[in-house]
């Protein structure tokens, strides 16, 4: 095992008592020491620098005259401690930036500071994604794109990041709808009755359907309802949903008008689940492993929707629109996303640059890392789409902004005459005017009978009483249909078999399989991978020692991104490969805490001939402040705009073998081991660069199978449901991959591997983690 005890912002330990620690934490925990003994202490700090006390003991922190002002190591005597945890006490705490304790007489810090650290300052190195301000109501401006191929193949990422996040890729089995439509009311114009089918088994959706009086067939509409009080019910002056559907099928369009979850009739779920709080943080957070939350709910329900409305034989299933005001708004630009049966649509109320959606259910993990609803709208493109605006909400700058960008795009298909934008002077709605600028829109590209419609006039209308619409007036649905719990349970059963399906038997199944999963976990994991040129390495200084030199550098791949790294060369500078170590607790746990210099698996690799490159990935090591808590910014709904900690450090570790690639000759290996928290960050970032030859995974003692595990660690919404560390290892193909210090959880993981690889399960998992020595012989 290694040499360290080692916490993410916590405390580094060698074997022989040294135990280094950053200020903060100091001050906050206290420093832990292992034994009762005498103990030299080191304090890296300024002039400044008054006194620190140890569990009461009180030490003067000498000067430097040769400091200039700059933080050096300082000798500040020895105390005797206890086993445990000792009380620190900084007096100028903005001048001390780090301790090491240590029974070692031979150890001096500032010898060992350049094998930890990029800078010989406590400084960061610059890296400004823990400040990104990226929310629902950041202010977006529309993706530019030079020609409508640059536009198709973003659109194509979309989607299928869409259908990703909401456990949709692949589409699950299309089970019977056992639908059932009854209850009949009979007007002289329309029909109304009740409705319900099932999108899942067991899972309702519930509404109404309105119809023309006739055999038809009619063009289908379907209307998901906003966040009205009332919901499909809505009958008022800024909205009537009834009102709406009335209209549409007294001009010949057959209408479903369905509940949202935990509105009316959709009694299942619980209106708080589907529309905020409901249950804790951490159990929504499990549910998003597997693409589960209220989003993904909605938009198979509306995906079903369609396939009810072509099960009807009054229905033109080639005739299919689609529309909904707000809430309803997001669901409709949504389910035009994704299927491409909506012939034409009209979200209302809701495409904006400034307000993405205000409610849980209109914000899916994920899907807005790159995109905001304008792009999301554009995917209509180039069906026929009406943009209702109003003066009173988020989207009163639509005409001069949304509108225009959302345009620009149908003209690459020579259609912009099929996307029209009307403006309301008044607040949030889907009242009148907006109604009918819907209708006519409709009567011209639904109908196709723009010169009748193009005056039309909403007809006065007298909504049915409520008993008549409503399904389950008691608020249950009948009996034998599942509830909440069991219905998520059954929906993660679901998810978790499509993907088992999936797994390639063989090496001859491996290609269909990546091509379904690669993208699917670059879409988590929010990865490109550029070439390596595009990985910038900004060198900070270079020292040359006894049989090898160290580089420290900066990479980044775009503005936001630093990633602080050492590359250690052999003297022979004759590189037989490129090994990039990734340490959960940062490069510091792999130098030599004792007496400096690199740690025993980088000096073993060395003796191998590899260069060696060691990093701290997002939020890790010298990303953290030494004085001061480093935190995200919090924002709304941060899993849709933004990507995890977790994922943060894929993509950092990415960077550094992207890098590799020029650090020895063309053909050279390029291998990587991940250890302690980082063997996850390592399997993920391997699955995803296909250019790894080998990969070491320390299982680290983590519970693959158990959400909670997951959710306080490596947390990455949607992981689950594409078969997280399964499909990862899957996905290496007939690379070598190597997991130690694994368990039964892993044993799925193996298998899939071994299926592609040809490998036997003795030969691709340890039970033991090998020692620094055992691990550079495997590669």
């Amino acid at each position: 095992m290694f040499a360290v005890l080692l916490a993410m912002m916590g405390a580094t330990m060698g074997t022989e008592g040294t135990i280094w620690t950053n200020a903060l934490d100091a001050r906050t925990s206290g420093i832990s020491v292992p034994a009762r003994q005498e103990y030299a202490v080191w304090v890296w700090a300024t002039d400044a620098a008054d006194t620190v006390s140890l569990a009461g003991h009180e030490l003067a922190i000498p000067k430097d005259e040769k400091s200039g002002g700059q933080f050096t190591w300082r000798n500040a005597g020895k105390v005797p401690l206890d086993a445990g945890a000792a009380q620190v006490v900084i007096a100028n705490p903005i001048a001390v930036a780090q301790f090491c304790i240590t029974t070692n007489a031979d150890l001096v810090p500032s010898n060992a500071l350049g094998d930890q650290r990029v800078f010989d300052q406590p400084v960061t190195p610059g890296d400004t994604r823990a400040d990104i301000d990226r929310g629902t109501n950041t202010l977006f401006f529309m993706t530019p794109f030079a020609d409508r191929a640059e536009w198709e193949s973003f659109a194509d990422g979309l989607r299928r990041r869409f259908l990703v996040a909401c456990g949709l890729w692949p589409m699950p089995e299309r089970t019977p709808l056992n639908a059932k439509v009854y209850d009949d009311v009979v007007h002289d114009d329309y029909i109304v009755s009740k409705a319900y089918f099932e999108a899942r088994p067991g899972l309702l959706v519930t509404g109404n359907l309105y119809r023309p009086v006739g055999d038809g067939p009619f063009p289908g509409v379907i209307c998901p309802h906003g966040h009205w009080d009332t919901g499909r019910l809505e009958d008022g002056e800024r909205g009537s949903v009834p009102g709406r559907c009335i209209t549409l099928a007294r001009m010949g369009m057959v209408v479903f008008s369905y509940d949202m979850v935990g509105y009316n009739d959709s009694c299942q779920f619980d209106k708080a689940w589907g529309h905020g709080g409901g249950i804790p943080d951490e159990a929504r957070k499990a549910q998003a492993l597997w693409g589960l939350h209220p989003f993904a709910v909605q938009l198979w329900s509306s995906v079903r929707a369609l396939d009810f409305m072509e099960t009807l034989p009054y229905v033109n299933a080639q005739q299919l629109a689609c529309t909904g005001a707000s809430g309803g708004g997001t669901q409709t630009f949504a389910l035009n996303a994704v299927d491409p049966r909506v012939k034409v649509s009209a979200p209302v109320n809701m495409i904006s640059h400034s307000m993405q959606g205000g409610c849980i259910c209109e914000n899916a993990p994920i899907i807005r890392f790159n995109a905001c609803n304008m792009e999301v709208g554009a995917l209509a493109a180039p069906r026929p789409m009406m943009m209702v605006s109003a003066t009173g909400d988020w989207t009163r700058e639509t005409q001069n902004f949304e509108y225009p960008a959302i345009h620009h795009i149908y003209e690459m298909y020579g259609a912009g005459d099929r996307v029209a934008n009307v403006h309301v002077d008044a607040p949030h709605n889907y009242n009148q005017a907006s109604r009918e600028a819907v209708y006519r829109f409709f009567g011209k590209w639904i109908l196709g009978q723009g010169e009748k419609y193009a005056n039309f006039s909403e007809p006065p209308f007298t909504v049915e009483p409520r008993e008549k619409l409503q399904n389950f007036p008691d608020s249950k649905p009948p009996a034998g249909y599942p509830d909440y719990a069991t219905l998520v349970a059954q929906t993660i059963d679901q998810t978790r078999a499509k993907w088992d399906a999936l797994l390639p038997q063989n090496a001859g199944g491996y290609e269909a399989f990546s091509a379904k999963a690669r993208p699917a976990l670059a879409d988590i994991v929010t990865a490109e991978l550029p070439c390596a040129k595009q990985v910038r390495a900004k060198a900070v200084s270079t020292s040359k020692e006894e049989g090898y030199s160290v580089e420290r550098v900066v990479l980044s791949a775009d503005a936001a991104q630093a990633v602080p790294a050492l590359i250690y060369r052999p003297a022979d500078n004759k590189p037989t490969g490129v090994a990039v170590l990734v340490h959960g607790a940062g490069k510091a746990a792999l130098s030599g805490l004792e007496k400096g210099g690199p740690g025993a698996l980088v000096s073993a690799l060395m003796a191998k001939g590899r260069v060696v490159m060691t990093l701290d990935p997002f939020l890790v090591g010298e990303n953290l402040s030494t004085m001061k808590e480093t935190k995200r910014r919090t924002t709304n709904f941060p899993d849709t705009f933004l990507p995890t900690d977790t994922a943060y450090r894929i993509q950092d570790t990415l960077a550094a073998l992207l890098h590799a690639r020029t650090l020895a000759p063309c053909g050279a290996s390029i291998d990587l081991i991940g250890l302690g928290d980082a063997g996850i960050w390592a399997l993920f970032a391997g699955a995803l660069d296909a250019g790894v030859d080998k990969t070491i995974v320390d299982a680290n003692g983590f519970a693959v199978n158990d959400d909670a595990a997951w959710v306080a660690g490596p947390y990455m919404p949607c992981i689950r449901g594409i078969g997280d560390v399964t499909t990862a290892a899957a996905l290496y193909g007939s690379r070598e991959l190597l997991v130690v210090g694994g368990n039964d959880a892993w044993s799925q993981a193996v298998r899939a591997y071994a299926a592609v690889s040809g490998r036997a399960p003795g030969d691709i998992v340890t039970a033991e983690t090998p020692g620094p020595e055992a691990l550079a012989s495997a590669l």
